[in-house]
């Protein structure tokens, strides 16, 4: 059996949660509260390619990170999606989004950009503040 191996760009995230099927990881980004759950089954790109089984829990799990996300940051919407350009490994994105962040209504990835967008991030102790808040969240959820 292949071992599960976390993508070393997604490794460098801090841990927030691990749930039954995903490691929940925190973007340290001020403008937008974000995680990224990776579903901890090898050699998996894409949503479909799980068993229907990891695929229910990683819809539940992503239900479980935006209801988090809402009760820690009150934002007015949250974006979810899996797309993988830059990394290949199964990566689920769920981004709390606010009429008051400084790229609202667009994506947070501009037109054309080799990379995502230029975090911006919280410093300290703002980083530890927004980790511990979402991870009680998460917790709750």
């Amino acid at each position: 059996m292949t071992e599960f191996i976390l993508d070393e760009r997604l490794a460098r995230r801090p841990v927030a949660a691990d749930w039954a099927l995903s490691t929940v990881l925190f973007v340290d980004d001020s403008r937008f509260p974000w995680v990224i759950l990776v579903p901890r089954v090898p050699n998996v790109t894409e949503i479909y390619e799980l068993t229907d089984g990891d695929q229910a829990t990683l819809m539940s799990e992503t239900v479980r990170a935006s209801r988090a996300i809402k009760a820690a940051f009150s934002p007015d919407k949250i974006n979810v999606g899996a797309l993988g350009h830059h990394v290949p490994q199964l990566h689920v994105h769920v981004i709390g989004r606010g009429r008051s962040d400084p790229v609202w209504p667009d994506p947070v990835w501009g037109p054309g950009e080799r990379e995502p967008h230029a975090p911006v991030p919280y410093g300290d102790p703002g980083f530890e503040e927004a980790l511990g808040k979402l991870r009680a969240a998460l917790e709750a959820a």
